[in-house]
């Protein structure tokens, strides 16, 4: 991170990089959703990300050091964004958040089900997960248990059980 800091304070500095809506939106999707490629990232945001303010996240993301970025070797001109590892160790962060989510704003139960995984889950799910991303993302070992199917599994009984039952 470069140029003028409010503050040495480590949660000031975490906020400069961190603190506006779309980074951590950018960063769940990639992380979550493994959404890697731009057009992804653009046209499968449940909030609508404007193709402008993703752009420039990206951007921002790469020069913070939470994503790479490298050629797709499938499709000249498009790029495949990767998670670093402080990206990765943003995991207890990101649950953290999404509990205390659940706990305190009018979630819907779908999109709030990883959320209680993974508090549920704790430390030991986010060290799994973080396995898993670092294979993903980094190259490392692919680890026998996959927290991402899992989370998607659990994602997607919510979605059938919300479209089977009246009144929701």
């Amino acid at each position: 991170m470069e140029g003028p800091r409010r503050s040495g304070c480590p949660i000031n500095l975490t906020l400069e990089v961190l603190g506006d809506r779309w980074s951590l939106i950018v960063i769940r999707d990639v992380m979550f959703g493994n959404r890697r490629h731009y057009r992804e990232l653009l046209n499968q945001s449940e909030e609508g990300i404007a193709s402008n303010i993703l752009a420039a996240r990206l951007k921002h993301l790469l020069k913070a050091g939470l994503l790479s970025k490298r050629d797709d070797p499938r499709h000249r001109q498009k790029s495949i964004y990767s998670l670093t590892e402080p990206a990765i160790q943003l995991v207890p962060l990101l649950a953290h958040m999404g509990a205390w989510g659940v706990r305190h704003t009018p979630v819907t139960e779908e999109l709030a089900i990883r959320a209680r995984l993974l508090e549920q889950g704790g430390p030991a799910l986010w060290e799994a997960f973080m396995e898993e991303l670092r294979a993903v993302h980094l190259g490392a070992p692919t680890p026998s248990r996959s927290v991402l199917a899992e989370l998607q599994a659990a994602f997607e009984k919510a979605v059938r059980h919300r479209d089977h039952v009246p009144g929701l």
